[in-house]
């Protein structure tokens, strides 16, 4: 850190003496201008909070590529100390970090120095506490809010922060959707962070790993080392076996296509049902907008991307659930829905489908249109159709 031209050479351990007493070497060099060699000694973290400050500002520390090679993950932090309930108590525990990943995956952080003695096994107990709960006191609206508040506080515009992370064609409505389903599907990673990770904390990460499905178990080891006013920190992630791996591969969610969704809808739901998702996705697609297929491992969707005035909005989106989803929510504050009353209008539109039942309560959270209340409308697919090509017009106005 600091410096110009400076390269880590080798790694290894050795000892040398200074002053008639030894000093370990770690075999860890920086190279200054090609001209100066400078051992870099293990060094202890000062307190638990350096860790917490390093990991804050510097998310890429959690070495996205070393969790998945062949997809690196990225992570935006949600927030620090984070309060996790248990039953009536809302403020039970406090976890150190939450970060999102690009899929919306939520990782759970806990550090522990070395010399903490809680680092073998009662941190176990404390991060499976946190799993345990996290679903029951944290959901997608939530989590948005606490990450907005973070943002505010570190002075940087949380739609400028989220969209570095995303890449199109993903859109902010749909990572929070995907938190949403990750959360409820139990689709969790908890990671462990130490500078030293023991033998016995790796081997219980590895049978975690490997027993639980979907949520991922890991180990960070940061290493730290120093030399001359410079700091380099050398982290690495345990608990990623072959096992663990070809089994969570199995279930990794992979972009839908529109074969597989209307096979999904084939495989279970009824004809009627299948015939108003046909109608509706073929209507998308005569649209000429591009389509966005979602990532979900078990439920499919898709929708048309609209973006008035160069934001991305998604009022609603097809599901293989058997639904169509009004993200009410996701448009407060954002182009053409932004205003109550056209939220309220949109919904009028979808609630004149027979047997649906939206009210003014809708307008802040997310709302279902079943394909099954369409279908017993003999014009519930012309109605449908009829409100996504209002939320057209209106974007198209914009």
């Amino acid at each position: 850190l600091g410096g110009v031209n400076r390269q880590v050479l080798g790694r290894g351990h050795q000892a040398r003496r200074e002053g008639g007493m030894m000093a370990t070497q770690s075999g860890v060099f920086v190279l200054k201008a090609d001209e100066a060699l400078v051992p870099m000694l293990p060094a202890h973290f000062a307190a638990e909070l350096d860790f917490q400050k390093l990991l804050s500002k510097f998310p890429s520390l959690l070495v996205g590529d070393q969790i998945n090679p062949d997809q690196p993950r990225r992570f935006v932090l949600v927030r620090q100390e984070l309060s996790i309930g248990h039953e009536d108590e809302v403020t039970r525990w406090s976890l150190d970090h939450l970060f999102l990943d690009q899929d919306g995956v939520p990782t759970l952080v806990e550090v522990k120095r070395q010399s903490d003695s809680r680092l073998r096994r009662e941190v176990v107990g404390q991060m499976l506490d946190y799993a345990a709960n996290f679903q029951s006191f944290w959901n997608a609206e939530r989590i948005a809010a606490a990450f907005e508040a973070t943002c505010l506080q570190a002075g940087t515009d949380a739609n400028v922060t989220l969209a570095e992370l995303l890449e199109p064609p993903a859109t902010a409505e749909w990572f929070w959707s995907a938190v949403g389903t990750n959360i409820q599907a139990g689709k969790l990673r908890l990671l462990f962070v130490a500078d030293h990770i023991p033998t016995e904390l790796r081997r219980i990460v590895e049978f975690l790993n490997i027993q639980m499905n979907p949520a991922e178990v890991l180990a960070l080891e940061l290493r730290q080392f120093v030399g001359e006013g410079l700091r380099t920190i050398v982290p690495v992630v345990f608990g990623q076996t072959q096992e663990a791996a070809g089994r969570k591969d199995a279930v990794k969610g992979t972009r839908w296509t529109e074969e597989r969704l209307i096979a999904a809808f084939e495989d279970k739901y009824p004809a009627e049902e299948v015939s108003v998702a046909r109608a509706l996705l073929n209507w998308m697609k005569s649209t000429g907008l591009p389509l966005v297929f979602g990532t979900g491992r078990e439920n499919g969707s898709v929708y048309p991307l609209l973006k008035p005035l160069g934001v991305a909005i998604n009022p609603a989106y097809l599901s293989t659930e058997g639904k169509v989803w009004l993200q009410f929510k996701s448009l407060d504050g954002k182009p053409v829905f932004g205003d109550i009353d056209q939220r309220r209008e949109l919904m009028r539109r979808f609630a004149e489908i027979d047997g649906v039942s939206l009210d003014d309560s809708s307008l802040n959270r997310w709302a279902a249109v079943p394909l099954q209340q369409v279908a017993a409308d003999p014009a519930g697919a012309t109605k449908l159709i009829s409100a996504f090509e209002w939320i057209i017009q209106q974007v198209k106005a914009a």
